[in-house]
């Protein structure tokens, strides 16, 4: 486990290490050199993140035991949220050769960039409520000036909202940590979840659970708690609208919620799973809705992963082994197909100079790898088979059936065929029919790009039923094991 610390330095020093190549004179030298730094960085953290796939263990820093020292935790469900997140962070480096051509300090950019991988890897791995928080915080920053980097007064009027609403949720965060140290006078997830298992817990317990779920819910952008999103997505480059959407809304959001709430609470302390499922429905029925009326093409996609997260909730809510690893599987799966639209977005607006779906039409003949890619990704978020999105929200309607909620099921079926009514239009309008005299001379996005959407699109293919059986017992059942039975959280970090 000596490996797992460098999931953080790695990001830091390269977040460090980039930011000198500002003395670099030439620009074109500098930029290449960027570059270049860049993805072997991004490289590297891939290549360990595949190296743990499948491992568990712990790493005492500064070789302090529990409960006095702090941990780093590497189980189950942390191992492939680290994998898809430094998968789709090398991917977005490589996106971002060209995409960022047009925007100014490329090493600031990417400073920031490594910046926030470091804190989304540590808050993945850390087995500290207190540094869960520090590393929501570097992360949480970071992406703050990645949605203002352009400094135009769109993405600074994002940028603001996003942090104002965000410094609420850490608000929020910050007092859940205050009280739960209050009463149990620790901060290591295993010691508070072993003394909130010892005693009857008094009403502020329930307080501090009540305040984690609404930040993390903020975090996440669940409505009602979404206002910052639509927003900050459009208003980023594409490789951080992409980010934002396939992995810290997930990490930073999604996954601390369900580490808390399940792992260190307890699943059936309170009403967490009731809770979800309805966030869930709300999130998955209004966020499509409000896709469906949008034309500029990032806001449509920014309120479709609204939606996608409450499928996401919905399956960890049901609270079943079925349900929670249809919530996962549905978690890496959005991770990658919406990344990749993010990226045609942005791929669409390099080329055009617009996000804006009725200035488009007939860009597949103009852009084949694009429309392509787009299509798979399209088909992909909608549930459409044999792509990936169809089988993670197969297994949540399932589980919801079999956990006699066929009520739940009918809206995760609802609201799959909204969303895919929504990417028709996108189609049709986007990439289908004539091509308008304003883009005759639109040319194809130049090559890292292409190679950036063909591998998403091949993910999309390889991880519906080609890489399903495998994943199943390699990844989802662990994963949903270590969820749903807290103790064995607690013998993996006791080692007993």
């Amino acid at each position: 486990m000596n490996i797992l610390p460098l999931f953080v330095t790695i990001p830091l020093a390269g977040a460090f290490v980039v930011s000198l190549f500002d003395f670099i004179k030439d620009e074109k030298k500098k930029n290449i050199s960027t570059n270049i730094f860049a993805s072997l960085a991004g490289l590297v953290l891939l290549v360990i993140s595949i190296k743990v796939i499948g491992s568990a263990g712990v790493y005492s820093m500064g070789k302090w035991k529990l409960p006095e020292g702090i941990v780093l935790v590497l189980d189950p469900f942390s191992g492939p949220i680290l994998l898809i997140t430094n998968l789709i962070s090398f991917i977005c480096i490589l996106f971002s050769f060209d995409y960022m051509s047009g925007y100014n300090g490329r090493e600031k950019y990417y400073s920031l960039f490594f910046l926030m991988v470091a804190g989304m890897n540590g808050l993945v791995l850390t087995g500290d409520i207190f540094n869960l928080y520090v590393f929501l915080e570097i992360a949480s920053v970071a992406s703050y000036a990645l949605v203002g980097f352009g400094t135009m007064r769109e993405e600074i009027e994002a940028t603001f909202k996003y942090m104002v609403l965000s410094s609420v949720a850490t608000a929020f965060m910050l007092l859940g940590v205050a009280f739960i140290y209050g009463f149990t006078f620790n901060l290591n997830m295993v010691s508070v979840a072993k003394a909130l298992g010892s005693m009857e817990a008094p009403v502020g317990v329930y307080v501090a659970l009540g305040l984690f779920i609404i930040g993390f819910s903020i975090k996440s952008a669940l409505i009602p708690f979404h206002a910052w999103l639509p927003d900050a997505h459009p208003s980023a480059p594409a490789p951080i609208s992409a980010m934002l959407s396939s992995v810290v809304i997930k990490t930073v959001g999604m996954y601390s919620l369900i580490r808390i709430c399940y792992v260190v609470f307890g699943m059936n302390t309170g009403q967490v799973p009731e809770v979800l499922r309805v966030l869930g429905i709300l999130s998955m029925m209004l966020g499509v809705l409000l896709a469906l009326g949008q034309w500029d093409f990032k806001r449509l996609l920014a309120y479709h992963s609204v939606s996608q997260m409450g499928y996401i909730a919905l399956g960890f809510g049901l609270g079943t082994p079925l349900g929670v690893i249809g919530g996962i599987y549905h978690l890496l799966n959005h991770s990658v197909f919406k990344s990749l639209l993010f990226l045609n977005s942005g791929a669409v607006y390099y080329r055009t100079g617009t996000r804006d779906l009725k200035e488009m039409g007939g860009l597949g003949k103009k852009m084949p790898v694009t429309g392509a890619t787009s299509m798979i990704a399209s088909m992909s978020i909608a549930g459409i088979p044999p792509f990936n999105g169809f089988w993670s929200k197969l297994i949540i309607i399932m589980a919801c059936i079999k956990s006699s909620h066929p009520w739940l099921a009918f809206w995760a079926v609802l609201g799959s065929i909204l969303t895919l009514a929504s990417f028709l239009k996108v189609q049709r309008y986007g990439f289908l029919g004539k091509v308008k005299d304003s883009l005759r001379n639109v040319k194809e996005a130049p090559f890292m790009m292409q190679v950036s959407m063909i591998t998403l699109a091949l993910l999309c293919l390889a991880m519906g039923g080609l890489m399903l059986p495998g994943l199943y017992d390699l990844i989802f059942v662990p994963a949903a094991g270590i969820i749903l039975d807290q103790a064995q959280y607690l013998k993996l970090v006791l080692g007993n």
